[in-house]
């Protein structure tokens, strides 16, 4: 098969724009505690847990290489927009529109087709409708609870995070997987019992 420079020159300057995303730091910690993650480090980590906890998804018939695509590009968008803790809604809302005007930006680099595919998978994982993206969706959220877990629930205490905030913007994780949703709500239930949390009622 040719392979047309353009097409070529077009996929290399995707690489290196993308390179930028070791640089965008997350609100949480690594599992140590020493330092912030970064985003690259966090999509590595969800295509390897994708691969481990398959298994524990509600679908067998999941398309897993689907699953590792999704984690591996949709936070790509935050190299222009930015990583904004899911607790806060109203800056959220103001994150989405800049991260789909971001995805058209990255994506837009790549030729069309490439372009075409990422942003269907961007999408995708965006709408929390298919499978793939249900489970997808669960690890991402997974990742960063299993950070606060091993890290004296640092960020959840820093951003004033409450049990009902927990319950409300996670309870999406049972849709992808019941077995983590179990794990998850032990997670929050030591850490309300612990005085971890902000004061609030538990709504799931």
């Amino acid at each position: 098969m040719k392979i047309e420079p353009e097409r070529f020159l077009k996929q290399i300057e995707f690489l290196i724009e993308i390179d930028k995303l070791k640089h965008i730091l997350r609100k949480s910690k690594i599992f140590d505690g020493s330092r912030f993650e970064n985003d690259a480090e966090h999509a590595w980590h969800l295509g390897v847990m994708a691969l481990v906890l398959a298994e524990h998804a509600n679908y067998s018939n999941m398309d897993i290489a689907k699953v590792i695509k999704m984690v591996l590009i949709h936070d790509l968008v935050e190299i222009d927009a930015g990583d904004v803790i899911v607790y806060d809604t109203d800056k959220r809302v103001l994150a989405h529109e800049n991260e789909k005007n971001a995805a058209e930006r990255l994506f837009g680099l790549l030729p069309q087709d490439q372009k075409n595919e990422f942003m269907e998978l961007w999408q995708e994982f965006e709408a929390r409708k298919s499978s793939e993206s249900k489970f997808a969706a669960a690890i991402d959220r997974f990742e960063p609870i299993l950070q606060n877990h091993l890290t004296e629930y640092y960020a959840w205490k820093k951003h004033g995070v409450t049990s009902s905030q927990l319950y409300e913007k996670n309870k999406h994780i049972q849709d992808g997987s019941k077995k983590i949703w179990e794990i998850v709500q032990q997670i929050f239930a030591e850490a309300g019992d612990r005085g971890e949390l902000g004061n609030s009622v538990k709504t799931e």
